[in-house]
């Protein structure tokens, strides 16, 4: 069983930064890696960034260059720092983890870009 906590979303304003952090519980991060995806308004979930176990990332092509996924293993934290926000940015984000067949999904943060 895996508990993720998001916070760190609200209201920027376009071209500003925020930084999302996911506090997990319950497992060790470093051993599976994570994702953020996040939802807008009326469209599907989508993928947004991933690091591995092996600290290899992954980005969305939308968001290269202005955000950064990292960790801390000993908090047992994962993070997401977005600058270069972008009104099209706003959704709400979700931390998510795979531990074999199953998994798990924090509650979600909304961050919201004012143009």
């Amino acid at each position: 069983q895996v508990q993720l906590v998001e916070s760190g979303g609200g209201l920027v304003q376009a071209g500003g930064s925020v930084r999302l952090s996911c506090a997990a519980s319950g497992r060790t991060l470093n051993s599976y890696g994570v994702n953020w995806f996040r939802q807008a308004p009326g469209k599907e979930r989508e993928f947004v960034a991933a690091i591995g176990w092996n600290d290899i990332t992954y980005y969305v092509d939308s968001v290269k260059g202005r955000f950064t996924i990292s960790g801390d293993n000993a908090k047992n934290m994962a993070y997401l720092q977005m600058n270069g926000q972008k009104p099209e940015d706003t959704a709400v984000y979700y931390c998510h983890v795979e531990v074999g067949s199953l998994r798990y999904w924090g509650q979600g943060t909304q961050v919201t870009v004012s143009a």
